[in-house]
Formats: structure tokens, C-alpha cells, sequence
């Protein structure tokens, strides 16, 4: 009887072991493959590399409303004048601002913005309004920042008109009718692929009949 079961467990431990064996030589034979992109593309997941960046800056400003822009500078009032000739107060008159030096005039600036250096430009300015800590870390501005790309163009609008009048860029746009021919190809491309996997299904179910 002893022998009998001494038998059996070694045949099921060497069958253990086989299996092991065999396990891990396909596991090196099989790799299985690691696709960096999806193999298909799935409706609804659009690459970042293809997103849509947006009305350029330029778009937005020459698109902008000067009153909404006085409105939002309203955030602002309770550090800065506009006015020709306006006092300080916590942060500097802002009158004229665009053009001027980054951190110029007698305002004590923070040495974080006066490492920036340039001047004031829409793109500067735009950036500075988004994150003032993002643009120069360590400066003394507490504001946090406007997240909306358009109430940005608009206070940029609205602080240029206030004493700097400095031409607003070129907008560059895309004439509409070549947006559609683009969104056409796309849309002909997408039916030619749907329409060639059917072709290739309709064949293989065909073979195997």
C-alpha cells in the first residue's frame, strides 16, 4: 500500500513538474506582443497628438469684446489702476503696460519677474494672466490666474486700448471651404475602410461555406 502511494505522488509530482517546464518555455516562445497604439482604432478616443489646440490668441482678441474685458479686469482693481497717471496701489498702474518693459518703471518688481526681461507682449501678457507663478516663480503676485483663454484675450483687448493701442496680430484663417473638403476626405475615408472590411468579411464567410 505504501509503495502504491509513494508511486502516485512521485508520478504527480514529476506531471508538476512537467507542466512548470512547459509553462515557462511558452512563455518565452509565445511573447506576447505590446502594442504602443491600439491596434484598432476605437471610436471615441481621440490621440493627443491630433487634438485640436483652439482659436489661436490672435483669433480670440480680434474676436474679443472690450466691455467684457472691463468687466473681467474688475478682478484686478482691488491691486491695480488703468488710468493715466493712476497711483500704485499693492501692484503697479497698468496703464500704457503693453510694450513696456517686463518688470521696467520704479514698482519694486519681485527678482523673479525682473529675471523674465523683454517686454510686454500678447503672447507675455496672456501667459502671465494664465499663472503668474507659472510665468515667473517666485513673484509676489497672488492672484492665481484667469483659466479661460478667451477672458484673458479680452482683458488683453481691453488693457491695450488703456494707453498702449499697439496693432492687434494678423489672424490667419482657414478658409471654410477647404474645412469641409478636409472633413469630407476624412468622412470618404472612414465609409472606404468600413466598406472594405465588410468586402473582406463577406469573402471569408463565402470560403467558408
Amino acid at each position: 500500500m505504501g509503495d502504491r502511494f509513494n508511486t502516485t505522488a512521485g508520478w504527480v509530482l514529476f506531471a508538476g513538474i512537467i507542466a512548470l517546464g512547459l509553462s515557462s518555455i511558452s512563455m518565452r516562445v509565445f511573447e506576447p506582443e505590446h502594442h504602443e497604439e491600439n491596434a484598432y482604432p476605437i471610436e471615441g478616443v481621440v490621440s493627443s497628438e491630433g487634438a485640436a489646440e483652439g482659436p489661436s490668441l490672435a483669433m480670440m482678441m480680434s474676436k474679443a469684446d472690450l466691455t467684457k474685458g472691463e468687466k473681467v479686469f474688475a478682478k484686478c482693481v482691488s491691486c491695480h489702476t488703468i488710468t493715466p497717471g493712476g497711483a500704485s496701489g499693492i501692484g503697479p498702474n497698468l496703464n500704457g503696460i503693453l510694450g513696456k518693459p517686463v518688470a521696467g518703471g520704479s514698482f519694486a518688481y519681485s527678482s523673479a519677474l525682473k529675471e523674465v526681461g523683454g517686454n510686454w507682449n500678447f503672447e507675455q501678457m496672456d501667459a502671465w494672466l494664465k499663472s503668474p507663478k507659472a510665468f515667473a516663480s517666485g513673484t509676489k503676485m497672488s492672484f492665481a490666474g484667469l483659466g479661460k483663454a478667451d477672458d484673458r484675450a479680452a482683458v488683453i483687448v481691453y488693457m491695450n486700448s488703456m494707453g498702449s493701442n499697439i496693432p492687434l496680430p494678423d489672424v490667419v484663417e482657414e478658409a471654410a471651404a477647404d474645412v469641409e473638403t478636409a472633413e469630407a476626405e476624412a468622412e470618404a475615408d472612414l465609409e472606404g475602410e468600413a466598406a472594405a472590411e465588410q468586402n473582406a468579411a463577406a469573402e471569408e464567410n463565402e470560403g467558408g461555406v
